[in-house]
């Protein structure tokens, strides 16, 4: 499996057809389909359903945290981080479920369909500013992402039939650059649309992205192209006009993306007049009863919106569930692995330690959705500057755009920080008064300003740069038979994300005098983490694939998503010791310090966390003989059989 395989997607590989009892029959060759560049058209079309649900996913992921501590919530950053904890390890626990269900009852075309809906219907609630609108937001996107995530990957996985399945790799790194190109599209367009104009501004476009993805399972072809067309035009456009303010932005970020977008459009307009996604593709099982089992589906579903919004809301409640349900998880993992023999069990024990440290990955790396996302809004320096106020300056009174530049300055004897700026920003007052005196001298006066919430497409960006290039590297390696083994790179994984964390820790050990940090720590870091990605995800799936009897693959992919889950939810909690921000009973927050106070805060924890990584790192590497030799990589392993 290659790096198409990565953990924003998960792919189940399979001709096979279920019935209704939830049984499979032969595999069976799919009709002939158009190909275009030598792939089935309809993968070029799923590319560009996947790439519009991430950009809403993403979108959404982006503006998440800022919306709760800035917006109408108030919340404090322990409360915030409690809630997106929450919400991320939910998203990975549900695909399981979502997957077992469309194979026995929907179908994957169905439990797309039924997925994108819920997910539409989500991100339109969050334009609704009341808490119950909120949790019940957050858990129709829960509930619709468990349908939707599994069952796009498996219809690409179906598409390719036992003639060209040696083309299944190449057509899920495709596949992949489409999940990237979404994601990395949404925080330049959402992330800045909210934050400059407002939260429901964002989450209204995140809707449209979902909805248009959605267009290309229900609506006709004809209809799917305008929306494709008009959709990649203005987004293309949009992405252009907001940045011709910072030229840096514009020639290196969101000028390549727009002409990635527009020739992506281009391609799967193309392959639509080809016919698109076959029809036959993901269809119900057959058998009787199917559509009083569906009705029950579409009923227990419904049943189940509240009762996640529950637990988003009571974040130390999911947690509680999050453990028994991980427990048993794993308890079946290690039953299956005492009732195997020989190579077997040793290959399913050898999965145990593996997630473990996968767990270990995915809770320092998601820091990107909530600390990092907070650092970066109060100790990075994202200011173009105009120009910087001297001398002559002194004296006199301006009236000034603050933003940024001005944090950690003093404002008629008072510190100025980010809640006086937000409050400003929220009543659209930022044009202000700013007597000027000797301490303002080399004060900057911004020209332009990158919202924070953008950097969220730093990871995605860099994705789509080394994505290829490492999996042209991985088989480079293999042919001359010198490619690390699967524990090695996990290792190598562990290692880059504590590099990434060790620059973070050092600006903001080097902070200037006002606590601020240069943004070259902050994309450093992505990159670095990026890398480890890479290194980690796809490379994971892939182990779980090979390793796993085929019996148990499905089972024991959805335990790798387990893991992941229980990584979101302990980054939440790494997440809280950066709170600067602290709230009540309710959770209100009383106030952001100004950015001198807060950035050992963030210092201290990313140095901790940059530690914590290469130890795990070394301890793995120590391992990994007696984990290759548990491997038995001198054996066919199960997905080479």
């Amino acid at each position: 499996m290659s790096q198409a395989a990565a953990r924003k997607t998960v792919v189940v590989e399979s001709n096979q057809e279920p019935q209704g009892n939830g049984t499979m029959t032969s595999p069976t060759e799919p009709p002939t389909q158009q190909e275009l560049f030598g792939h089935p058209a309809g993968l070029f079309v799923l590319f560009f359903a996947e790439m519009w649900e991430r950009f809403s996913y993403y979108g959404m992921r982006a503006l998440l945290v800022f919306y709760m501590t800035k917006g109408f919530l108030g919340y404090g950053d322990t409360k915030a981080y409690g809630v997106y904890g929450a919400y991320c390890a939910l998203v990975y626990m549900t695909p399981f479920l979502g997957g077992m269900i469309a194979d026995r009852v929907l179908g994957q075309r169905r439990g797309v369909i039924m997925g994108g809906t819920l997910m539409a219907a989500g991100h339109l609630l969050m334009t609704i500013e009341r808490s119950s609108a909120f949790y019940g937001a957050l858990a129709l996107l829960i509930v619709g992402n468990g349908f939707f995530k599994p069952n796009i990957g498996t219809i690409v996985g179906r598409m390719y039939g036992a003639q060209n399945k040696d083309k299944r790799d190449g057509g899920f790194t495709i596949f992949y650059m489409g999940v990237n190109l979404g994601a990395a599209l949404s925080p330049l367009l959402c992330g800045l649309i909210g934050e400059r104009y407002g939260w429901h501004y964002g989450f209204g476009l995140a809707t449209l992205g979902m909805l248009i993805g959605l267009a290309i399972f229900v609506a006709p072809n004809r209809l799917t192209q305008m929306l494709i067309g008009a959709g990649s035009l203005a987004s293309a456009a949009s992405l252009i006009y907001f940045a011709l303010e910072d030229k840096i932005l514009l020639y290196y970020v969101n000028a390549p993306i727009a002409i990635a977008l527009l020739v992506a459009a281009v391609i799967s307009v193309t392959a639509l007049e080809k016919g698109g996604v076959p029809k036959h593709l993901g269809l119900p099982p057959q058998g009787e009863g199917l559509f009083k089992k569906q009705i029950l589906v579409i009923l227990g579903t419904l049943a189940a919106v509240p009762v996640v919004a529950l637990l988003v809301s009571k974040n130390e409640l999911a947690g509680q569930v999050l453990n028994v349900f991980g427990l048993l998880c794993f308890a079946y993992v290690v039953y299956q692995a005492m009732s195997s023999k020989g190579v077997e069990r040793h290959r399913l024990f050898v999965t145990l330690p593996m997630f473990f440290f996968s767990m270990l990955f995915w809770a320092f790396f998601e820091q990107a959705g909530s600390s990092m996302n907070n650092f970066a809004d109060r100790n990075v320096d994202r200011v173009t500057p105009a120009r910087v106020l001297t001398q002559a300056d002194v004296g006199t009174t301006l009236q000034l755009e603050v933003g940024q530049a001005q944090l950690g300055h003093t404002l008629n004897g008072k510190v100025f920080t980010l809640d006086q700026l937000d409050a400003l920003r929220k009543d659209k007052k930022t044009t202000i008064a700013w007597p000027v005196d000797a301490t303002h001298i080399g004060m900057m006066v911004s020209a332009s300003e990158v919202p924070a919430s953008v950097f969220q497409a730093a990871n995605p960006a860099f994705i789509l740069i080394f994505g290829l290039l490492f999996t042209w590297l991985w088989g480079a390696m293999a042919r001359r038979k010198i490619e690390p083994s699967t524990p090695v790179k996990f290792a190598m994984a562990l290692f880059q994300l504590g590099l990434g964390f060790g620059c973070l820790w050092y600006g903001a050990g080097h902070p200037d005098q006002r606590g601020m940090v240069g943004v070259s720590w902050l994309l450093l870091a992505y990159l670095l983490q990026t890398t480890g990605e890479i290194c980690l995800s796809p490379v994971g799936l892939s182990m779980i694939s090979k390793l796993s009897p085929a019996r148990l693959v499905s089972t024991m992919m959805g335990a790798w998503y387990v893991s992941t889950a229980f990584g979101e939810y302990l980054a939440s909690l790494l997440a809280k010791l950066t709170g600067v921000t602290h709230g009540g009973e309710d959770g209100a927050a009383h106030g952001i310090p100004a950015p001198i106070d807060t950035v050992h805060v963030y210092g201290d924890v990313f140095g901790r966390i940059a530690l914590a990584a290469l130890i795990s790192a070394a301890l793995l590497l120590a391992l990994t003989p007696l984990i290759k030799k548990w491997m038995h990589t001198d054996l066919p392993m199960t997905g080479e059989e």
